[in-house]
């Protein structure tokens, strides 16, 4: 894992240029924005967390970048997400600022924990507390913690239930200097939840590596 690396583009084939153009305004992809992207091509991840750039939605705001992980201990995948970046340089009214994270999280759960009534509020728990953790500050959160159940019958009668949490959530991060958010710090936090999900003690200090991520799609712009 580490860091996300992508073309500043609308997924057509653009560049690392910074004076590239969004190819439907004609207008240059913010600086602030690119900073918040580099600042996640260069943080530090767990290597339990394989993280790569996918291709992000083109039309929840003018800009976005993504990414999807998968928490892997073996040949075992113990939960997976996406992360998305959001930027709208005109602010909106329900972020209450110009940059929004989004993500979803998804497990397997144990049969014991699926069962237990405080799941839903144990998980949620487990996403402000990771923002906190780090010391990090963020606004107008929200979401939905899903949990689902599967029953076999007839020809995959065979096969075990299986339960699963689903995490939906987004906030706001706090723009710093420059008008940047530390987006570096919020995907860690970001990381640290998908671990306690998938069941993973926590980090010790220098468990953490930088690599460099195959190169797919970068921030899309509309």
């Amino acid at each position: 894992m580490a860091a996300a690396q992508g073309r500043l583009s609308d997924g057509a084939g653009g560049t690392d240029d910074p004076k590239e153009k969004d190819l439907h305004t004609g207008e240059a992809v913010p600086p602030v924005f690119r900073s918040a992207v580099d600042a996640l091509r260069s943080a530090r991840l767990r290597p339990q967390i394989e993280v790569e750039p996918t291709r992000a939605p083109q039309r929840l705001a003018p800009y976005a970048y993504a990414l999807e992980a998968t928490v892997v201990d073996g040949d075992q995948d113990l939960a997976d997400g996406r992360l998305v970046l959001l930027h709208d340089p005109a602010g909106h009214e329900a972020w209450r600022g110009t940059f929004r994270l989004v993500t979803l999280v998804r497990a397997e759960l144990e049969a014991e924990m699926a069962a237990d009534p405080l799941l839903p509020e144990v998980c949620w728990s487990w996403l402000t507390g990771a923002l906190q953790a780090r010391g990090l500050t963020y606004g107008e959160p929200s979401g939905t913690v899903t949990r689902a159940s599967s029953h076999y019958f007839g020809g995959l009668a065979a096969r075990p239930s299986a339960s699963q949490i689903e995490i939906r959530a987004s906030w706001t991060p706090r723009e710093g200097l420059g008008g940047v958010p530390d987006t570096g710090a919020h995907l860690a936090s970001w990381c640290d939840l998908l671990a306690q999900v998938a069941g993973l003690p926590p980090a010790g200090p220098g468990d953490a590596s930088v690599v460099t991520l195959p190169q797919r799609r970068g921030p899309q712009s509309r």
